[in-house]
């Protein structure tokens, strides 16, 4: 009976304590790897350019002062001017659109890059990231914009393209041509309402470039859009890409 017991037994040996190595490995996280981005859209006037149009004089112009006040009073994150007027009569339209492009020939006149811009451009072609670019402005301008500072953005969708932001479907016709996906590209714009809906409609990461401290929270919530991430300025940008993502080419 004794022998049977002892061949029975359990034999338990001190467990070893484990190595300083071996408690670090433990108790560290490993850091979840960074999202590749492969390209980034810009919107143009009020991004790229120095914002020099005066929307509140050409949504006068072109709604008259006492329907300006009504729309504004119902829509105090902003007009979308060109949706607004889609359902008017054809005449109606066409003087809308004249008065419309009267504004923006004025900017054009006064057409300035935004600080910052052409050192962000450098950076992410050194890194052979896609720049694309898109506006709710004429190809007229899109084209002066790359003439009179040699940038050029591949593609540059102006408001020809329809429809236009704050619908996805230009981001998404940039994704295609360029054959990456929503989620591999950013979408950097001024306008919540427009720039960063279209990149939340289109799967892709937003950053809001709010120079003047213009949006806070409750603007957020309003509109049911948060921005992936908020800058002052396009000098942010650099470090914003470097910290968030995967940059190889």
């Amino acid at each position: 009976m004794r022998s049977s017991l002892l061949s029975k037994s359990f034999i338990f040996l001190p467990r070893k304590p484990l190595s300083p190595v071996c408690k670090f490995a433990s108790m560290s996280k490993i850091a979840p790897p960074k999202t590749r981005l492969r390209g980034v859209v810009f919107d143009m006037d009020g991004t790229l350019t120095v914002p020099v149009i005066d929307f509140a004089a050409m949504y006068r112009a072109v709604l008259g002062e006492h329907e300006y006040k009504r729309i504004k009073a119902e829509n105090p994150s902003g007009i979308d001017i060109l949706h607004h007027i889609e359902s008017w009569s054809p005449d109606k339209q066409r003087r809308a659109y004249q008065a419309i492009a009267d504004y923006e020939r004025q900017g054009l006149d006064r057409l300035q890059i935004m600080p910052g811009a052409a050192e962000l451009y450098g950076f992410l072609d050194s890194k052979k990231i896609r720049r694309g670019l898109i506006t709710r402005n004429v190809k007229e301008a899109v084209d002066l914009f790359h003439q009179r500072f040699g940038i050029t953005f591949s593609p540059a969708l102006s408001r020809e393209f329809r429809p236009y932001k704050p619908d996805p479907a230009p981001l998404l016709h940039i994704c295609s041509m360029w054959q990456v996906q929503p989620s591999e590209v950013m979408m950097v714009g001024d306008s919540l309402k427009d720039d960063v809906a279209c990149g939340k409609g289109a799967g892709a990461f937003t950053c809001l470039l709010d120079e003047t401290g213009r949006y806070s929270p409750t603007d957020f919530e309003k509109l049911d859009l948060k921005p992936d991430f908020t800058v002052s300025s396009l000098t942010e940008v650099y470090s914003l890409l470097e910290s968030n993502f995967d940059l190889t080419p």
